[in-house]
């Protein structure tokens, strides 16, 4: 590569609340000269962005549609209820989804959590994404179920939140376009599945092996009583006795020819 050239970056997309810093920093240690661009993207967009070449690869929330689209699940989240700080919930620990049966749960259209029967009271209207609903929560409009990565992620001090014991989690995962399986595709699935530099399935050139000098050395170094051992010696003190003992020499004279009287 010359100095001209600018290497092409991995785009990886990344939904609200998924936090890949950790990934990222794998990625600069192990490859350095290929830059990494991280893109924000909404839950619902996210896999278009991907069929559409926009990202390599992308941190989502599923379920997605896997006609086209490979996905590896990585971890579940918590599921919570987000509310004011001086609702009744605010003083347990934790509650059931059928504890909140009487209030009005929002449901806003970036929600992708999978429930056979939402808890609570609909509202009216549903908001157009989680951020404004945790506004109107703030507003005492009504409550709010959401992966706990994203009650963090909109935090306001005039709000708290609650485990919901019996809600469904929601799962992220790493997806890309099947079509487009590429190498650093690859490297980054083994940084997100934890496989080290040496893994037989990474694409990091394997570490140069030992010279032949240096194992020439190795086998050169001291052995127990201190005497070093020769390659290709069967070992220690019993093979000079094999060699130079009584009996080597001995045999030796009985090699040599004797003239015939």
């Amino acid at each position: 590569m010359t100095g001209s050239e600018v290497p092409t970056p991995f785009r990886l997309a990344y939904v609200p609340g998924v936090t890949p810093t950790k990934w990222v920093r794998v990625w600069n240690e192990r490859l350095p000269d290929v830059p990494l661009t991280l893109i924000a993207v909404s839950a619902a967009d996210a896999p278009d962005v991907l069929r559409a070449g926009e990202a390599d690869a992308g941190l989502v929330r599923l379920p997605i549609e896997r006609t086209d689209l490979s996905a590896i699940p990585l971890y579940a989240e918590t599921t919570v209820v987000v509310v004011p700080k001086d609702h009744d919930v605010a003083g347990v620990d934790e509650v059931a989804a059928e504890d909140l049966a009487d209030a009005v749960v929002l449901h806003p259209l970036d929600d992708t959590l999978e429930w056979e029967q939402r808890p609570g009271v609909p509202a009216k209207e549903r908001p157009a994404t989680t951020a404004d609903a945790v506004e109107l929560v703030a507003a005492g409009v009504g409550l709010l179920v959401v992966p706990q990565s994203l009650a963090r992620l909109h935090h306001r001090r005039d709000l708290t939140y609650r485990p919901v014991t019996d809600a469904p989690e929601s799962r992220v995962a790493l997806s890309w376009p099947e079509a487009r399986t590429t190498d650093l595709v690859e490297e980054f699935i083994g940084i997100v599945r934890g496989r080290t530099v040496n893994s037989s399935r990474g694409r990091t050139p394997p570490q140069p092996q030992q010279s032949k000098s240096g194992a020439k050395a190795k086998s050169q170094r001291p052995d127990a009583s201190g005497a070093r051992r020769k390659p290709g010696a069967a070992g220690g003190s019993a093979g000079k006795g094999a060699r130079g003992g009584p009996g080597a020499t001995k045999g030796a004279k009985r090699g040599k020819p004797r003239g015939r009287s």
